[in-house]
């Protein structure tokens, strides 16, 4: 990442656009604004920035259709941190773009102070994270184990063809393992990984996806061999993983 971080807005309404892009260019960032999906594509060709902000009622290819196109992992920019812009501010339209894979949401109308600091929070998260390999960052399959994922269905494949259903939640968390391979992450970096958010020292939820995920991957789930379990709350993806 560039000592100068380079933000991507993208929205559909030029004055807001311009009043973002000069907010944060002022505060010291580097600034690309952009109109749509086309525009952002061709960002994203020239060289991916640190952050997108992305406005989700566009006209055409809306934010969330974009956001998913992102995170399908089919194109660069698959592991770019994104924090939506929205006048909708009902609860499921939240829950939606954080499924989505979205680091964040703010909904309009709001400071740019409040913006600033949410880009600073996410940044300060994404960097802290271990990163990801670059030769498995650009595949959209995973093969570990006896599974495969697919990354862009959603689906994992036994050696047997057969597929196993996962939830939202653990199809996150899983994604985030087999990119990570043999780092030991702790529940604060696997909540901010999965979820955007920083994280409650008493939330359980990691240790409960967890829980359900071995009983569908591990041969033996009370002694498991792929997801193990470290002193001090950390947790580490021990199969070897490759692109098919």
């Amino acid at each position: 990442m560039e000592s100068v971080p380079h933000i991507a807005v993208v929205d559909d309404h030029r004055d807001i656009r311009d009043l973002v892009g000069k907010y944060l260019q002022q505060q010291g960032y580097r600034v690309s604004t952009v109109d749509g999906g086309a525009a952002l594509r061709r960002l994203l060709e020239r060289g991916a920035p640190d952050l997108i902000v992305l406005d989700i009622m566009m006209p055409g290819e809306d934010g969330l259709t974009l956001c998913r196109e992102l995170r399908s992992g089919s194109r660069t920019g698959a592991g770019i941190p994104i924090i939506f812009l929205t006048a909708r501010a009902e609860e499921t339209d939240r829950v939606i773009g954080l499924e989505l894979g979205a680091d964040d949401y703010l909904v309009k109308p709001f400071s740019s102070r409040e913006l600033l600091a949410r880009i600073k929070a996410v940044l300060r998260r994404v960097n802290s994270l271990p990163p990801q390999p670059a030769d498995l960052r650009k595949s959209g399959t995973i093969r570990f184990d006896r599974w495969i994922l697919d990354f862009g269905r959603r689906e994992l494949q036994g050696d047997d063809g057969v597929g196993v259903p996962l939830s939202t939640a653990e199809f996150r968390l899983l994604k985030v393992f087999v990119e990570r391979p043999g780092l030991v992450l702790s529940r604060d970096q696997l909540l901010d990984l999965t979820v955007g958010r920083e994280a409650d020292p008493f939330d359980r939820s990691i240790d409960n996806q967890i829980s359900r995920l071995r009983r569908k991957v591990e041969a033996d789930p009370k002694n498991p061999s792929i997801i193990q379990t470290h002193r001090g709350g950390g947790y580490s993806f021990m199969p070897e993983v490759s692109a098919p």
